[in-house]
């Protein structure tokens, strides 16, 4: 829990990894997950690493999982979560995976071809056999049954092919029929009148069971189509013309008696056919199975190969080639954890010679590392989008958790909202290991549910700061007896029913003796609800409270800079900046809130009359004045606002020119360094043309200028001066504009009382005009849109205004007082469950 408070100690170490080992110790450094690697190798393309074979070979493995994973989703079926997660494969299980693999890809690939092809035949066969059982209706005459046939006379109602028809015909009648996307008749049968006039007759029906689009796969029902024709050229613009419209044409014999044959003989090869294709999607699915099974450890074992490769790739070889050195930001606290993990590696591999790992100085700024848990890591999460911290500087986040959701509450005070907030948040937290509430896909649904112990806290506080408020959606809450009395001001006054009668509204003087008897015990009093200047006496309480809090969290602020300075042992900054800071924040507005809690303290209701501004004096207290009509508050009290302002303003130039000052004489100071035959053997370069201290991937310009980058400790004065001017105008103008930026806790929680207040009368309310029971019907659906409108309004809308302006008093007023905020995360390499899935 430590490390909350600051980020852990991080070191650059090197491992020197042989290279039949590397492949197992990097993979069992990546299952802890405790090293972020650097890449020594930045000025190499990729296609030149040294295992960008392996790399390849993934990827090609990556694509035989995507189509098998494309089949399965073609086939309806969800690819589940790995049940475990596996570790990486050796080179023989890697092999043993490709091969299974493509074995289980080639599989699908020949049984979804001869499926798809018995599909595509046995869909050809059943529309062949609806156009010709369509086109038995168009082509013969139905007899009577039990009726010999009988010459009929000519109509042009007879059949084309009767045959006693046929005397009639001079010319042999052919046919051309079909089927036809429905979509394309209109065109198609405009088309055939245009082209082919008057020398045919087309017949149009639908097909009566729908079938499925070759084309897009969906379920259609086609439209059968028989032309009938005279002429050979003809026919050859019919078929043009069914060409063109993507047509299916299928023979269609002129005999009935051959036209039944072809019906029996499409009917028992349906049959075939269709036997033949249950047995081919019993054996896909067979193959389904199987890939559905092994498929999810596959991912996560080439996946996690892959990874490893991709780290190798960024080590560099020693000048023997035979063994790989890598650098590393690692904990220190995890030293041990990774020797013993190196260790483990060089066991599985076989290897005689164990790989190990050596801690080197480095000038560089080391990444930030702070350990969180579910309950911190929202808190952390607020911090970090901000800015991430600066190695070791101080966090923020152990102070927000209490800090964040007070503040938050202060605006959203209300016990009835904030117990509904408080039960949503507690219902998140007791349902967390829940899969469906994990894994949900909605983002909004996600970002609430990382944050779900931030609004249990937010509305705990909620709750808290409504009993100081006393509101309960809007209402009062009787806890305690009011401690005003409106009967002992009744007998000791003169009201009669005529001035009862002229006077709806009545003053209760707290002078009158049993009128007022003390405060109330927690809270505001609820009478002040039923009185008409309440909303006077709650401006001036909660302007004054968030006043006070204001400067107190900005005090607050500019005191966890001692530790920063503490730690990083920059003493001269706690005397040049921050004891003039402390100055100029306690003169002016710590000064400000001794003049509030006096004025409460030395004045009660018996002299209320007399007690004088603060504003005026605060003002004053600027113009080195006094205010005749304004009574002091103390005596001596002109002189000391003097004091206190010339001590401000006194603390501006020490704090502008303090610190560049120090560092300019501190510059010129000569220091004394250690000899150079005091480095030790152990300090030697341990690759060739490496300087000692620094990075294997240092380039020869950063060794010739001393290894100083963008980040050297002594920068011109120019540039501090600079540096310390914006930050004195940035400190004092932000004093004067962070403290009237806290002034919104009073108008936010002034707003949600009010938007409670006009939705409890202008909705609720109604529901209780009638007391019989038209009242009772009528409360139902007014409860109803009570209840939407509160939460909607005052639970949503108003609580996300509350939730911004809390990280606005954050990352502006409170963390700009001592947080920078320019580190960078570390990011270990780790196998993380959630990744793979």
């Amino acid at each position: 829990m430590g490390s909350l408070f600051r980020s852990e100690e991080v070191c650059l170490a090197q491992l020197f990894l042989q290279s039949a080992s590397a492949y197992s110790c990097v993979s069992e450094l990546g299952e802890r997950g405790l090293l972020e690697f650097r890449d020594l190798n930045p000025k190499v393309s990729a296609f030149q690493r040294r295992f960008v074979g392996e790399v390849r070979r993934c990827e090609e493995m990556e694509k035989t999982f995507t189509f098998l994973q494309q089949e399965l989703r073609g086939a309806g079926r969800v690819l589940g979560p790995c049940p475990e997660s596996p570790r990486a494969p050796l080179a023989r299980e890697a092999l043993r995976v490709q091969e299974q693999s493509e074995q289980l890809a080639q599989e699908l690939r020949e049984v979804s071809r001869n499926r798809a092809s018995l599909c595509g035949r046995l869909r050809e066969l059943r529309q062949y056999l609806h156009v010709l059982r369509e086109g038995q209706r168009f082509t013969s005459w139905p007899a009577p049954l039990g009726s010999p046939p009988r010459p009929r006379a000519f109509s042009e109602r007879d059949p084309l092919l009767d045959p006693s028809l046929h005397q009639h015909l001079d010319r042999k009648i052919n046919f051309v029929a079909g089927v036809i996307h429905p979509w394309r008749v209109s065109a198609f049968e405009r088309l055939l009148w245009r082209a082919c006039r008057g020398y045919l007759v087309a017949s149009f029906v639908e097909m009566p069971e729908p079938m499925e689009d070759p084309a897009t796969g969906e379920s259609i029902t086609w439209v059968i189509f028989l032309i009938s024709y005279w002429g050979e050229q003809i026919g050859q613009k019919i078929r043009k013309i069914s060409d063109c419209f993507h047509c299916h044409v299928y023979p269609y014999p002129e005999s009935e008696a051959s036209r039944a044959d072809t019906m029996n003989g499409l009917q028992s090869q349906i049959q075939d056919l269709s036997v033949v294709l249950e047995e081919t999607e019993q054996y896909l699915a067979q193959v389904l199975d199987k890939v559905a099974l092994a498929l999810p450890t596959w991912r996560v074992q080439v996946q996690k190969m892959k990874a490893i490769y991709l780290v190798l790739n960024q080590c560099s070889f020693d000048v023997t080639e035979k063994c790989l050195i890598a650098e590393v930001w690692c904990p220190v606290r995890d030293l041990t954890q990774v020797q013993d993990a190196l260790r483990q590696g060089s066991y599985k591999s076989g290897s005689s010679v164990e790989c190990f790992v050596q801690r080197i100085p480095t000038s560089e700024s080391p990444p930030t590392l702070i350990r969180t848990n579910k309950f911190t890591a929202g808190f952390q999460s607020i911090v970090d989008a901000y800015g991430v911290a600066s190695y070791q500087e101080v966090n923020p986040a152990p102070y927000a958790i209490i800090t964040f959701p007070f503040i938050f509450a202060i605006m959203f005070g209300d016990v009835g909202h904030g117990l509904l907030m408080f039960l949503f948040a507690l219902w998140m937290v007791l349902y967390e290991n829940s899969p469906n509430l994990r894994q949900s896909s909605n983002e909004i649904w996600l970002t609430f549910f990382e944050g779900r112990y931030l609004i249990l806290l937010m509305g705990a506080f909620s709750i808290y700061t409504g009993f100081i408020y006393n509101e309960c959606f809007s209402k009062a809450t009787v806890i305690f007896p009011s401690a005003w009395s409106v009967a002992a001001m009744a007998n000791h006054s003169s009201w009669s029913s005529a001035y009862l009668a002229t006077h709806p509204s009545l003053t209760l003087d707290p002078n009158v003796t049993g009128v007022f008897q003390g405060p109330y015990p927690f809270g505001i009093d609820p009478i002040w609800s039923l009185a008409t200047n309440h909303l006077n006496f709650l401006n001036s309480f909660k302007m004054k409270m968030s006043v006070v809090l204001g400067i107190v969290h900005m005090g607050f602020g500019v005191m966890l800079g001692v530790f920063n300075h503490m730690h990083f042992q920059q003493w001269h900054r706690l005397v040049l900046e921050l004891l003039p800071e402390m100055v100029f924040l306690l003169a002016l507005f710590g000064y400000l809130v001794f003049l509030i809690f006096y004025k409460w303290v030395k004045f009660s209701a018996a002299n209320s009359l007399e007690a004088p501004s603060i504003l005026i004096h605060f003002i004053d207290m600027f113009l080195f004045t006094s205010n005749a009509g304004n009574l002091p508050l103390y005596q001596g009290q002109v002189p000391v606002q003097t004091v206190l302002v010339v001590l401000a303003l006194a603390s501006v130039p020490v704090l502008l020119l303090g610190t560049p000052l120090y560092l300019c004489c501190r510059r010129r100071t000569p220091r004394m360094g250690p000899p150079a035959s005091m480095a030790t053997e152990e300090q030697e370069p341990l690759l060739e043309g490496q300087e000692a201290g620094n990075s294997v991937n240092a380039t020869k310009e950063d060794v010739e200028s001393g290894g100083h980058g963008p980040d050297a400790k002594h920068a011109d004065f120019s540039e501090i001066f600079m540096h310390q001017a914006i930050h004195t105008i940035e400190y004092c103008l932000g004093c004067v504009s962070n403290t009237a930026s806290y002034l919104r806790l009073w108008a936010l929680s002034l707003a949600h009382a009010q938007l409670s207040e006009v939705l409890w009368t202008m909705v609720m309310r109604q529901g209780f005009v009638r007391l019989s029971y038209v009242g009772g019907v009528v409360l139902v659906p007014v409860f109803a849109a009570f209840a939407v409108l509160t939460v909607a309004i005052l639970l949503v809308m108003e609580g996300l205004s509350a939730f911004l302006h809390a990280l606005r008093l954050h990352w502006v007023e409170f963390q700009n007082k001592f947080y920078v905020g320019a580190g960078y995360k570390l990011c270990p390499f780790a196998f993380a469950p959630d990744t793979w899935e």
